[in-house]
């Protein structure tokens, strides 16, 4: 079939990594656009990086836990939208914990790192540039120039602490927003930081030529096939246990004939 929507001008790391977990997920969520109900999950991300991005936004004498909580409920009506509210069944005890959950990260975050010494190169830093002749597209949480004068990738997690099995993955997307401002601004930051800050921990990992150069090498063979699979007029499915758990196009799936695991 032909698509009546228009291929994405970009790619982003999180929808390369839709694309390589499954093209039809690809398809529906970049290409057709359907929509994809927000969890408590997603929402508690967004109502934190919220609080975050504000706070950073201040000048650094002025990044204090206090100045933090004013920005907790305006976030409420910006974040916790009438299709949020419904999508996940928001209540008063809902939103009761979703407050609670708040100021426990906040309080975890100010245990993890001084904001107030933090310099900041940007704060959901936006980045657009073509790499391999694929065109990149990232939200940096924060771009951080540290004392020695190199750069540190921020990301903000509010999920759970990883496996450490699983590095590779854990740090793919954000090796990718390296080699997103590398082409851009011209330089390469040497550090990744992510911070579970519902848990109060971070995990580092230093940026290497090799890695950089792999993600970007991924990211452009993902880019040429989207191309060819967008100018067939199909991407092809890949059902696994793993892919389809949490995947909003599942039932459509099975709609369409897609062998989707029961679990």
């Amino acid at each position: 079939m032909a698509f009546e929507q228009p291929l994405p001008k970009s790619l982003s790391p999180s929808r390369l990594s839709d694309f390589q977990t499954c093209p039809r997920r690809y398809q529906h969520a970049s290409i057709e656009r359907l929509p994809q109900p927000a969890s408590y999950a997603t929402a508690k991300g967004r109502f934190v990086h919220h609080v975050f991005e504000n706070l950073f936004l201040l000048d650094a004498d002025q990044r204090t836990i206090e100045r933090a909580r004013v920005y907790v409920t305006p976030a409420i009506d910006v974040i916790l939208t009438d299709d949020v509210r419904l999508d996940i069944g928001l209540d008063e005890a809902m939103l009761a914990r979703l407050l609670s959950e708040t100021e426990a990260i906040l309080t975890r975050y100010f245990e993890m790192e001084d904001p107030t010494t933090v310099t900041s190169e940007g704060v959901e830093l936006r980045l657009g540039v073509d790499v391999n002749d694929t065109p990149l597209f990232g939200i940096l949480d924060r771009l951080d120039r540290d004392p020695d004068g190199s750069l540190t990738i921020v990301d903000y997690k509010t999920g759970a602490l990883p496996n450490r099995n699983y590095d590779s993955k854990t740090f793919a997307n954000a090796e990718l927003y390296a080699a997103l401002c590398e082409a851009k601004l011209g330089e390469r930051p040497t550090t990744i930081r992510l911070m579970y800050v519902a848990h109060g921990q971070s995990i580092e990992r230093p940026v290497s030529d090799v890695v950089v150069k792999a993600r970007a090498s991924a990211a452009a063979g993902a880019w040429t096939k989207i191309k060819r699979y967008y100018d067939d007029g199909d991407f092809p499915a890949t059902p696994s246990s793993n892919a389809c758990r949490f995947c909003a196009f599942k039932n459509l799936c099975r709609s369409q004939g897609v062998p989707v695991p029961s679990r």
